[in-house]
């Protein structure tokens, strides 16, 4: 069927758009195939809303770090795959960890529980690997062991697998969106300044 504009002076190309229809009780209708809409977002209430505008705030708050944490960890594991020796290991990592202590201790002291939960989310999410093990790693088994103890007194365990899809949805939405935004720039700048603290060291 052809839908024909009421008013026209001079009739043009496109004057006559030509569109599938349909037949109900003698009438014609346009029958026109809309584009699939997928519903992302439901309406949420007052409560809920403040809750995911804090865990933004987290994450915004930690991002810099877990960026810092995988970069770092990704540069001692390539550092260690060159060293051979074990004592030359050995005073590598202690290098490291006076380095990542002096960068790192006082601004993660100031982070709230909650702020902790994420930032160890984010730096597993970063890695590809859970925190203990990315501890294990730079500082050894035993101080992995006790960072451990500490997550769970606080409710963490940092042994605990990132889980996009599962308990940790809300923080990789939100990841996602800040890694889409013009924010991602300052947190780029920020990883930068943190890694130049680290190399000054």
């Amino acid at each position: 069927m052809a839908a024909m504009p009421v008013h026209s002076q001079q009739p043009g190309p496109n004057d006559t758009i030509r569109v599938s229809g349909v037949f109900i009780d003698g009438q014609s209708y346009p029958y026109i195939f809309l584009d699939e809409v997928p519903v992302t977002a439901t309406i949420i209430d007052a409560a809920e809303r403040a809750r995911l505008n804090k865990l933004r705030n987290d994450v915004y708050t930690v991002y810099s770090y877990a960026l810092t944490a995988g970069e770092v960890f990704k540069k001692v594991s390539a550092d260690l795959e060159k060293i051979d020796d074990r004592r030359a290991r050995k005073k590598y990592l202690k290098s490291m960890d006076k380095q990542l202590d002096a960068a790192f201790k006082q601004p993660l002291k100031n982070l709230s529980i909650d702020q902790g939960h994420v930032l160890i989310s984010l730096i597993n999410r970063q890695t590809g690997d859970n925190c203990y093990n990315v501890i294990k790693e730079l500082k050894g088994g035993l101080s992995a062991m006790m960072w451990q103890g500490v997550g769970v007194f606080f409710n963490n365990n940092l042994t605990r697998a990132y889980e996009p899809n599962g308990r940790d949805k809300d923080i990789e939405n939100i990841a996602r969106d800040l890694e889409a935004s013009a924010s991602y720039k300052y947190q780029l700048y920020l990883q930068g300044e943190l890694m130049k603290k680290i190399s000054k060291r």
